[in-house]
């Protein structure tokens, strides 16, 4: 299984990478882990017809941003769009006139659902659970041809990080903070924190996401944080964008 990482920014792109956006390559689907600015590379690397699952975490517009060029795909066999509770209605709103072409005029199906309301509509086994966030923010499990995937975007260290990222093979996990930063008032993680999830959930690898663009202006700052998280979890990983890593 294949994982690229599109987007490895937070809050805005930079010239060292696009905002959130993370494509999964299984044997049977395209899944997509947020919508940021990276989502435009999407074209270079679906080249199959498998189906394409997009997972929403929340609405900040780092991660759903790159919903208005939807238009420049052609997906066969349609789009399924997983997201919180609110999200048909944000869809309705955002990916809309008079802000981009309306979902019900692209060329492809785009269908919307609810998690965990419609969880039955999975093709495969997800969990997912509340963050600690500002606002609504869903982390993700996905368990799908025998290897799992914790996803723990934007949040503060929480019991359901750890309970999400519980034996996976790889935790895809924020760190926005620098190391020793915490902001109680909007929750992030910091190198420590992401890699204590990883060391207490006895997960297999740790892959940093969702550096904010101004605390690391490069890539050299990233490997500040990718030093200080294998203080704590020795298999840590400073994510750049275009990184391809097999699990």
């Amino acid at each position: 299984m294949k994982i690229i990482f599109l987007g490895t920014n937070g809050w805005y792109d930079t010239s060292t990478g696009n905002t959130s956006c993370i494509l999964i390559e299984s044997e049977h689907y395209y899944i997509i882990l947020d919508a940021g600015n990276g989502f435009h590379k999407l074209d270079r690397y679906l080249k199959k017809d498998k189906p394409v699952l997009l997972f929403l975490s929340h609405f900040h517009l780092d991660h759903i941003v790159g919903l208005h060029i939807l238009d420049k795909f052609s997906f066969k066999k349609g789009l399924r769009i997983y997201g919180p509770k609110g999200t048909r209605g944000i869809l309705e709103t955002i990916a809309n006139k008079p802000f981009t072409i309306p979902l019900s005029d692209l060329s492809f199906k785009v269908e919307a659902l609810e998690l965990p309301k419609q969880k039955q509509e999975l093709p495969f086994q997800v969990e997912c659970m509340d963050l600690l966030h500002y606002s609504l923010t869903l982390g993700y499990r996905l368990d799908l041809e025998g290897k799992i995937i914790g996803y723990c975007p934007d949040t503060g260290y929480c019991e359901n990080a750890v309970k999400l990222a519980r034996g996976a093979d790889l935790l895809i996990a924020e760190c926005s903070l620098k190391p020793g930063e915490y902001d109680t008032e909007w929750p992030h993680l910091n190198p420590q924190y992401a890699s204590r999830i990883a060391k207490e959930a006895e997960v297999g690898q740790l892959a940093l996401v969702h550096f904010d663009a101004s605390r690391y202006p490069t890539l050299d700052s990233r490997k500040e944080a990718e030093s200080e998280a294998r203080k704590i979890f020795p298999n840590s990983i400073a994510t750049k964008d275009d990184m391809e890593i097999q699990i």
